[in-house]
């Protein structure tokens, strides 16, 4: 008897859960939604969520098949219980660029906790406000297509999003974010359409996912750390940027961000790491570029401290600080000669930058790594006597580089009297390529012959003596 009454207690709440599930599923076509494509749904949809988010039990919003038209819409949190955000039809924007209004936003999660979006399509219809970008009109501020802020323990796994105005997704102030089978379009000519923008977060992964877009494929803002980035195939678009970071003086950095097995195709960058040349106490470091191939990609791999899309360049130094980038199993072929860029700042040098086992080439054979050596405005004379080094590009096997606080090797930068004459006795520390030898012995004979120094000059002379025997760095 007391078996069969554990039994009977078992069996009815199997019962009230069923029960209970099935009454927490919200339909949103039930809440006066017409899947038309041409009806304002954007209330239905926030009277299903508001039923969803205060449900007594776990609850189900779904998006039936069809075409739902919904304006610039807030789902507010947190909610009592988890929601699966079922989607099976399409969303789509007003045609108007003007429909959005000025904030930014089309689809808000905010403060929501545990949510998991599932499959369906976002088409933000952004051709016409692309135009409108193109003719040089006044357009409204651009609108992001999907926003997280302020959430916890989102999953979002099979969306499409197509035709964003700006960024497909948008991540900032979030924890334990995971995206994953994502398909992400716009043509490679729309402005600003980054595909996955990330910021202020921790804890977010993005995997097994497509992205074509006229942006960034993925961007990495400050304030990001422990992401966790795979299995991409990005192309068309920008590549898988860290930053840009130091837009501002008092500003987070970027730590702990993993890219692997990932394919980048036709990109005009690979892996790029990019910084305003402005003062700022941001940083990017623990950064891990690995198992990567590269397809017809311009910049494989590049850091550019000098950053600016819009010409409108500060022309300081970056004060953003990067250490610790790592460079592993990266293969393919790059679209230009030079396959790896390194341009760091002059007053906050990279460190800690290592290469092992990079095979890119170009039209068959391999490709260089560049630095450029550039002098300061007040030494516009030597300025004009710009030298270029370069250095074919065969990293492989199990042979590793490293870059250190002397910028040598594969680096451009903006370099100080003081800076050339330390980076001359760390060449032989670090160790450094035979061009790149060359490169600093003419920059210190150019420094004695214009500034006519009796200390140049003999640092020439120490350095030729101390290079003759430095060897390169292998590990």
């Amino acid at each position: 008897m007391a078996k069969l009454a554990v039994s009977c207690t078992l069996f009815i709440f199997f019962i009230n859960t069923l029960f209970q599930s099935a009454s927490a599923a919200y339909n949103v076509i039930n809440f006066g939604a017409k899947p038309d494509g041409k009806s304002d749904a954007t209330q239905a949809f926030l009277r299903a969520w508001s039923s969803a988010c205060y449900s007594n039990s776990p609850a189900t919003l779904h998006v039936p098949r069809g075409l739902f038209l919904v304006k610039s819409i807030s789902f507010n949190g947190p909610c009592r219980h988890r929601i699966v955000f079922q989607i099976d039809g399409t969303i789509i924007a007003p045609s108007s660029y003007w429909s959005l209004g000025n904030s930014g936003f089309w689809i808000l999660f905010y403060k929501v906790n545990r949510l998991s979006m599932h499959g369906g399509t976002i088409d933000a219809t952004g051709a016409g406000y692309w135009a409108c970008r193109k003719s040089g009109k006044s357009c409204p501020p651009p609108t992001r297509s999907i926003s997280f802020v302020g959430a916890s323990n989102i999953v979002v796994s099979g969306l499409t999003s197509i035709n964003s105005r700006f960024f497909h997704i948008a991540i900032d102030e979030c924890v334990n974010i995971m995206l994953r089978k994502l398909k992400i379009n716009a043509p490679s000519w729309s402005p600003n359409t980054d595909g996955i923008h990330i910021q202020s977060s921790s804890g977010i992964t993005i995997s097994n996912s497509t992205i074509m877009t006229g942006d960034d494929c993925i961007s990495v803002g400050p304030g990001t750390k422990n992401l966790w980035i795979e299995r991409i195939a990005c192309g068309p678009g920008h590549g898988i940027s860290i930053g840009s970071l130091g837009a501002y003086a008092a500003e987070d950095g970027a730590k702990n961000v993993t890219v692997t097995d990932s394919i980048f195709t036709g990109t005009q960058n690979g892996v790029r790491i990019k910084t305003w040349a402005r003062p700022s106490n941001g940083f990017a470091r623990n950064i891990r570029f690995r198992n990567i191939i590269m397809t017809n990609v311009f910049n494989p791999i590049i850091i550019d401290q000098n950053y600016c899309p819009d010409n409108h360049c500060p022309h300081q130094s970056s004060g953003v600080t990067i250490s610790g980038v790592t460079y592993r199993n990266i293969k393919g072929t790059s679209a230009t000669p030079v396959a790896v860029k390194f341009g760091c700042s002059s007053s906050k040098p990279c460190t800690g930058i290592k290469l092992q086992g990079i095979r890119l080439t170009y039209f068959n054979k391999a490709a260089t790594a560049y630095y450029v050596v550039r002098m300061k405005k007040s030494f516009s004379k030597l300025q004009r006597r710009r030298r270029q080094g370069k250095t074919n590009l065969d990293l492989g096997g199990r042979s590793s580089y490293s870059v250190g606080r002397s910028r040598l090797c594969w680096a451009e930068w903006d370099a100080s009297w003081t800076g050339l004459l330390a980076a001359a006795v760390s060449a032989v520390v670090v160790g450094c390529c035979e061009c790149c030898r060359r490169g600093l012995l003419w920059l210190l004979s150019v420094g004695a012959e214009v500034l006519n120094g009796a200390a140049v000059a003999a640092a020439v002379a120490a350095a030729e003596v101390l290079m003759s025997s430095a060897t390169v760095l292998r590990k």
